[in-house]
């Protein structure tokens, strides 16, 4: 199932900055004389380089701009010369409302009846799938709705190239989608052909090919002896593609709890719990093996992320047995697969804020570029780490988590995300 429809929902571009709401622009007006008389190719090249709000303000100007997004000539030309932008997307994991809503926002919607003499006002309540943007160049949020997802029984799983997979919360084999949020595109994957329970997905979307990996456990009742198996759907440009018929045993004793899978180099990892240690899949070989994790006996909340092409690994450490103050480290895994090398350490003043706003509950990790955001389970709060600069920050509050009706019973699951209007994924015919 895809879609072509157009961008029938608005890109809200009110950003909230932590420094001030109020945007000063600085540069030059450019003389209008001069633009109109660019040639309309030139004219296309620039806008393709503009940022996502940026470009959504301009569609604003006439038609032709309007009607870029739906252009595959324009729509090349972006997919050559566009620049990555590392930002973040959050889902809003509403504790208080129950069955698949459990990615929506309630939205109240009040209707007052003016001709009733009471003046009674009917209140409606009204399911909205949305997701919010995080730009941690400018510690920006906006939000942005997901109109073409089904009305219930899907969850955000993987993200890759600026595609977000979903996958069905249903019992039996597991329908997955590749959902656009900028465009408003959405693909159905073809269903898997076993049942697949708790599974963990890992994307990832190259100029020529798509690999999509699902791990799991294989039984179909409690009751049954556990078997953890993968399965890959992969998609090439020359038209080769293999529908989950190619399938790997995980090594044994592992526990897929976290549900999060990275890639990085080649391969995807996922965090292994009792004890601790590192899975690892080869893409090409479809063959799993075990890293083992540092200070495993020590660790709590560990959490895998992608940076810069590196698989890092981010953890509290709690020796309470030893005079070691407790603390959050950054491990990256070296060329070799199985050494860990420790890269960072949160300041110990943060980290008493930190733990004292965290106290226990846990926190998980996204990463993405030279960002890495820490977000406190049960909570919207977070850190944001500066990989670059190498600095801390605590990020401002979602603005729109509580005007949605959120309130205390939310927390924020956030994925590596880059905003595109177009993929190289999207630009081939999927598999119906």
């Amino acid at each position: 199932m895809s879609s072509s429809s157009p961008f029938s929902y608005t890109f809200n571009l009110s950003g909230v900055s932590s420094a001030s709401t109020t945007i000063t622009y600085t540069t030059p007006w450019m003389d209008s004389r001069i633009w109109s008389k660019l040639p309309q190719k030139l004219l296309d090249r620039v806008i393709a380089f503009l940022p996502p709000p940026a470009f959504f303000r301009a569609r604003c100007v006439c038609k032709r701009f309007y009607a870029l997004v739906f252009s595959n000539t324009f729509l090349q030309l972006y997919l050559q010369v566009s620049q990555p932008h590392h930002w973040f997307i959050f889902f809003n994991h509403n504790k208080n409302l129950k069955g698949s809503y459990i990615y929506s926002t309630t939205r109240n919607t009040s209707n007052t009846n003016t001709g009733s003499s009471t003046g009674t006002s009917n209140v409606q309540v009204q399911h909205c799938y949305e997701a919010y943007l995080f730009d941690p160049h400018d510690i920006t949020w906006y939000r942005i709705s997901f109109p073409l997802l089904p009305s219930s029984g899907f969850s955000p799983s993987s993200s890759s190239s600026g595609l977000i997979c979903f996958v069905s919360d249903e019992a039996g084999p597991k329908t997955l989608l590749l959902y656009n949020p900028i465009l408003g595109s959405v693909t159905q994957l073809p269903p898997t052909i076993r049942a697949i329970l708790f599974p963990s997905i890992g994307l990832v979307i190259t100029p020529s090919s798509i690999d999509l990996t699902i791990a799991g456990d294989d039984m179909i009742s409690p009751y049954a002896v556990k078997t953890l198996t993968s399965k890959t759907f992969h998609m090439d440009v020359s038209g080769f593609y293999s529908i989950w018929g190619t399938t790997s045993s995980l090594p044994r004793l592992c526990s897929l709890e976290s549900g999060k899978m990275v890639h990085a180099g080649g391969r995807f990892y996922c965090m292994n719990y009792s004890p601790f240690s590192v899975l690892s899949l080869d893409i090409s070989s479809n063959s799993w093996c075990k890293i083992q994790a540092p200070m495993r006996r020590f660790l709590r909340s560990p959490n895998l992320v992608e940076s810069r092409g590196k698989l890092l690994l981010i953890a509290a450490v709690e020796k309470s047995k030893l005079n070691i103050p407790k603390s959050l480290r950054v491990w990256i895994l070296q060329a070799c697969g199985t050494m860990w090398v420790e890269t960072e350490r949160m300041p110990q003043q943060l980290y008493v804020q930190f733990a004292e706003m965290e106290n226990g509950k846990g926190f998980e990790c996204a990463g993405h570029g030279e960002f890495i955001v820490i977000m406190i389970r049960g909570t919207e709060k977070g850190l944001l780490f500066d990989i670059g600069r190498k600095r801390w920050q605590w990020i401002p509050p979602c603005p729109y988590t509580a005007a949605g009706g959120g309130g205390g019973g939310c927390e924020l699951h956030g994925f590596a995300y880059e905003p595109r209007l177009a993929t190289p994924g999207e630009r081939e015919t999927y598999v119906e």
